[in-house]
């Protein structure tokens, strides 16, 4: 369900390989990634370019995750197919999360060096 693709110091980088996010894998989601947590990442970067669909079950996994993070880390979501942009939009929790164009950009952002 999800990717590790990258951990470097204390933010993670993860694809997420599903298609949609919704009732039948939220709860696994958000294990997924309160695992990452655990394991003592305290910023995660999701790279949602193939997640086509996010259910209100879905967003509640992502809105439980920011919460586990808290004050300590960020989570960034990015390259948001155009679906997931406009829910979250709609939503206004891109007004929560913070959403990058492209993965290069969130790395970037969260990883606080310029452009190279």
């Amino acid at each position: 369900m999800i990717n590790l693709i990258e951990k470097r110091g204390s933010f993670a980088v993860v694809a997420i390989d599903i298609k949609r996010i919704d009732a039948q894998n939220a709860c696994m989601f958000r294990d997924e990634l309160t695992a990452l947590l655990n394991a003592g990442s305290a910023s995660l970067i999701l790279d949602m370019s193939a997640v086509e669909f996010v259910d209100s079950s879905g967003l509640g996994a992502l809105v439980g995750v920011f919460k586990s993070i808290g004050p300590r880390g960020d989570l960034a979501l990015a390259s948001p197919r155009p679906p997931v942009e406009k829910m979250l939009k709609l939503t206004r929790m891109d007004r929560v999360f913070r959403l990058f164009g492209t993965l290069r950009e969130a790395v970037e952002a969260i990883a606080g060096v310029g452009s190279s």
